[in-house]
């Protein structure tokens, strides 16, 4: 930061309750009244270098000691007197902190070169053309100041060559780049002789209002001289400057109305942002988008901005990670710590762009490689949502039969995010587990993971045999075996299974490798893990009732073929013919 010094003598103003007044043998003769401060000072040597009040003055010709009110200068009590040390000679630092001020108050005390030889203007431009414009934190520190006298600096032209200064040091080539700037990227170590990053520039100019930020970009873009990639990058260092941090739950106590302030400031920003987001794929991540659309949500922004938001989200839905799902939900009504309908709303308007622009999936490879990567993205972020003990379990359902059944290649994933609901969620109902484990497709599982899942105690009866009946399909089709009617009505389906289909399927799947005991009225099936299904009478007559088909095959076989180890159906009977000994039956 460079600085100018004018003026040789020691300061003498001293201040006497609200009075500013300067130590010499001359009584004052005039008092200026700036806001709540009165000046003591004399007309030599206000007067000669300042135009404003020579004007003031002649109207009181005939009047010892004069009184002027100048509540209305520019930079206020601050600034009128850097003016008026400069008249008495008495030493003072100029620097891009309060140039604007003091250039202001200059201007309006008309202390010009018409008024005396040498003038405080004069050296003010000359430190502003030189000093200031020349260097790059004294423009970004001077056009920040202006921020306090708008209308002044805009009409004397100082926010406009401010900007065009800052612009063009910003497409400046990295490698020509000598002035000092704020860096601060974790990992980043500056050694000397190397070259500056591509985005040096922009965190100097996160300090800047967001009007004047804007501006800069805009002039800046209005170049092309420099990628989408960088201006999506000093809009994400921006929004790190301003808007809120989601994450932090507590917040430093407030009033109402500064709290009302502060959020309509932050939406002002936020859509200012938003607007300014190159339309190109890319130039912003979409973790960047998520976090966007999750402040919008929180600070209630415009439906426009929330819109588009979720489209250029969803547009970039593949590159997302489970991380940058795990946004939290800002609904009070939501006792559950992710915002998975935040998360619900993206996959839909992902899908309704994914089918508009792949009307044949299995025609093309890249929308379907697309949506299979959303698909596992989802199922990982429904794992770690598993884990709240507050999430619903229709959101999670909902959000998993969200895909077309061609997304998923495997529901391995899926059975994780199952078992890990369940295990965090004992007191679901029946009903609630058994809809649970409807998503899951008991041919999409691996086989270490279908054993897993015959052996899990969480999963409903009706799942279990599900994946009982697909290993004996799967049985059957290894060895060449017919399979039953039932076999091929649940390929590739899940059936509803009722008591009676539990009972032939339990029997169907077990009778090669486990043995039957009579206890109690009762047939006791044992699993693999050792626990015992229970088959009532009721079951046992309707296992006699087996179709046609299989009793034809079952005659063919002997009694040899099942203790070998084969597999066999047990055929049906009717009742009326259960007295009756059949050929090949062993009962």
């Amino acid at each position: 930061m460079k600085f100018m010094k004018l003026g040789t003598r020691p300061d003498t103003f001293y201040t006497e309750e609200a009075t500013r007044t300067v130590i010499s043998d001359t009584p004052t003769d005039l008092i200026i009244r700036v806001n709540n401060i009165s000046y003591l000072l004399h007309k030599f040597p206000l007067l000669p270098k300042c135009g404003l009040l020579q004007r003031l003055c002649s109207d009181f010709a005939d009047s010892n000691t004069v009184t002027i009110e100048l509540h209305d200068i520019p930079g206020g009590e601050d600034a009128f007197e850097v003016c008026a040390k400069f008249c008495y000679g008495i030493t003072i630092n100029l620097s891009a902190h309060n140039f604007v001020a003091a250039f202001c108050a200059a201007k309006f005390l008309r202390m010009t070169e018409s008024v005396e030889k040498g003038n405080f203007i004069v050296k003010l431009e000359a430190f502003f053309n030189s000093c200031v414009l020349d260097g790059w934190k004294d423009s970004v520190v001077t056009l920040q100041t202006t921020n306090k006298l708008p209308e002044w600096s805009e009409n004397l032209g100082i926010i406009r060559r401010c900007i065009d200064s800052i612009v063009e040091k910003i497409l400046t080539p990295p490698a020509k780049v000598s002035w000092s700037y704020t860096y601060t990227r974790p990992g980043y170590t500056q050694k000397r002789h190397q070259a500056a990053p591509k985005d040096w520039w922009t965190e100097d100019i996160s300090d800047l209002d967001i009007e004047l930020f804007r501006c800069i970009i805009t002039a800046v873009r209005s170049t092309y001289m420099l990628p989408s990639q960088l201006i999506g990058e000093a809009l994400h260092v921006y929004a790190c400057r301003w808007l809120p941090d989601i994450t932090k739950t507590g917040s430093p106590e407030t009033s109402a109305s500064q709290a009302e302030e502060s959020v309509e400031k932050n939406r002002r920003i936020l859509e200012i942002i938003v607007s300014m987001i190159p339309a190109d794929r890319g130039s912003v991540s979409v973790g960047f988008l998520l976090r966007l659309l999750s402040i919008a949500i929180y600070l209630g922004v415009s439906p426009v901005t929330k819109t588009e938001l979720r489209r250029r989200a969803s547009l970039q839905f593949e590159e997302a990670t489970v991380s940058d799902l795990l946004l939290p939900s800002h609904l009070s009504s939501n006792q559950h710590s992710y915002d998975i309908d935040l998360v619900m709303s993206l996959l839909e308007s992902y899908l309704v762009l994914w089918r508009r622009q792949s009307p044949a999936p299995a025609e093309n490879g890249h929308f379907l490689r697309s949506i299979r990567k959303v698909a596992k993205l989802i199922d990982s972020y429904l794992q770690v949502v598993a884990r709240d003990v507050n999430m619903p379990v229709m959101k999670v359902v909902s959000l998993a039969e969200a895909f077309p059944d061609f997304a998923r290649e495997e529901h391995d994933d899926l059975y994780k995010f199952v078992n890990m609901y369940l295990k965090e969620h004992p007191d679901l109902s029946k009903a609630e587990k058994k809809r649970l484990c409807r998503i899951l497709d008991c041919q999409k599982l691996s086989p270490e993971v279908r054993a897993h899942a015959v052996k899990n105690d969480r999963l409903p009866l009706r799942t279990v045999v599900q994946l009982l009946f697909f290993e004996q399909e799967t049985g059957s089709r290894t060895t060449g075996q017919k399979m039953t009617t039932h076999e091929l009505v649940a390929k590739g389906k899940q059936i509803p299974v009722t008591e009676h289909d539990i009972s032939k399927l339990q029997l169907g799947s077990r009778r090669s490798t486990i043995p039957e005991s009579s206890e109690g009225g009762h047939q006791k099936l044992k699993r693999s893990d050792g626990k015992v299904l229970v088959e009532s009478e009721r079951s046992k007559v309707v296992r006699e009732n087996t179709d046609q088909e299989v009793e034809s095959q079952k005659g063919k076989e002997t009694r040899g073929d099942r203790n070998s180890g084969s597999k066999l159906d047990i055929p049906k009977k009717s009742v009326r013919q259960r007295s009756k000994p059949e050929h090949g039956t062993d009962r």
